[in-house]
């Protein structure tokens, strides 16, 4: 029996964390070590085996995931080596290997627009153009069990005969234009050509595999999150707006439009809180402004509370609707919802009038955050690859 740990109540979860600690013992398979059998899904609907590989000479197996901005930047260059040895007798399976239950929501999302289930990878790899195979053991992660993947991305290479040859990192550096040493490549050259792999074994760098045993911190940032207080409803004038509109955050700042009495406002609020939460310990700041009457305070903080809204929240502080659009943007002729992306600068980076599409609004999100402490993370969502 599998004990599904989402399941269990958050006092006994943090119980059992303390007394078998946060992450148990994985061993990495040992280099001269036979592969192990694995028949997973992939992100084509079809079932993988590891016998369905059995034609190629050499066996890549990387194991990767979406969530992570390592793994992100590796993307082109797993997808490069894929290309480059078609052909050759080489077969890439790329596995993702992380439990989406064990990925906390407040500090773990940060460089990503969806998560690690198996929905997130068919998203990202349409997005990424992949090519290879991409397979998901999140949910048993009896494969990754097997395997013991440190970080993402982390490569084992097999031989003719399925022996493990090389584990460990695809080369020596996360920024492309300063790699030296191609690891991965020269273990594959070697199996091609008979030779002794050079190097058998590197250290891996990246997101550590998130096991399922980190259900509980999980569960515990969720609890964290649902304590914090909703933010009270300021009145704005239009004045306010006007300021708003500039942008004095010096942050990326998301600004939503919204109504008590609009559906779909109300059917994407919760959403666009939970995008605020993914990048808020990044340079993004969120904004609510209520288009309802200001004798509607009531109802707006009443709904406000039920959609647990922690971002700042204003409302329209004149019976003057119309004005009140137009002191914050004058081309804004329409209703509600509409949301607002502007940089530190004010300069406008999205719009959309009406309902937002969640997948376009974080790309755009990511592609505009300032990325001092990963450089070249913001490159990658700003190409779109």
């Amino acid at each position: 029996m599998v004990l599904n740990m989402s399941r269990l109540p958050i006092s006994i979860l943090l119980a059992l964390t303390a007394v078998f600690g946060a992450e148990e013992p994985h061993q990495t398979l040992a280099i001269g070590s036979r592969a192990p059998d694995f028949s997973l899904p992939g992100i084509d609907g079809k079932m993988h085996k590891l016998s369905d590989y059995s034609s190629s000479k050499v066996l890549v197996i990387v194991f990767t995931c979406n969530h992570c901005p390592t793994a992100q930047l590796y993307e082109n260059r797993i997808k490069k080596l894929d290309a480059d040895y078609q052909g050759k007798g080489v077969a890439l399976v790329a596995i993702q290997p992380n439990a989406p239950d064990a990925i906390r929501v407040s500090d773990e999302l940060l460089y990503t627009d969806v998560t690690d289930d198996l929905e997130g990878m068919k998203i990202r790899a349409q997005y990424g153009n992949f090519s290879f195979p991409y397979l998901y053991d999140g949910d048993t992660q009896t494969v990754v069990e097997a395997y013991g993947p440190k970080a993402t991305p982390h490569v084992f290479i097999f031989d003719d005969k399925r022996i493990l040859r090389y584990e460990g990192r695809v080369d020596n550096n996360q920024r492309e234009a300063l790699v030296k040493i191609q690891d991965t490549r020269n273990a594959i050259d070697a199996l091609l050509a008979g030779q002794p792999v050079p190097v058998e074994h590197t250290g891996v760098f990246g997101c550590s595999t998130k096991w399922k045993s980190k259900a509980a911190t999980r569960v515990a940032d969720l609890k964290k999150i649902e304590a914090e207080p909703v933010r009270p409803v300021e009145m704005a004038s239009a004045d306010d707006l006007k300021k708003l509109r500039q942008n004095p955050t010096g942050k990326l700042l998301m600004v939503n439009f919204w109504a008590t009495w609009c559906g779909p406002c109300i059917h994407e609020l919760a959403e666009l809180e939970m995008t605020y939460i993914m990048y808020r310990r990044r340079d993004f700041e969120f904004v609510t402004v209520s288009a309802n009457m200001p004798d509607e305070k009531a109802g707006v903080l009443k709904e406000l509370e039920r959609q647990h809204a922690i971002s700042r929240n204003l409302m329209f502080g004149s019976e003057d609707t119309y004005a009140m659009q137009a002191a914050f943007d004058a081309n804004w002729d329409s209703g509600v919802p509409f949301t607002m992306l502007i940089a530190p600068d004010g300069k406008v980076v999205y719009q959309k009038q009406g309902e937002v599409d969640f997948l376009e609004l974080r790309r755009t999100i990511l592609a505009n955050l300032p990325d001092p402490a990963y450089v070249g993370h913001r490159a990658y969502w700003a190409t779109g690859k």
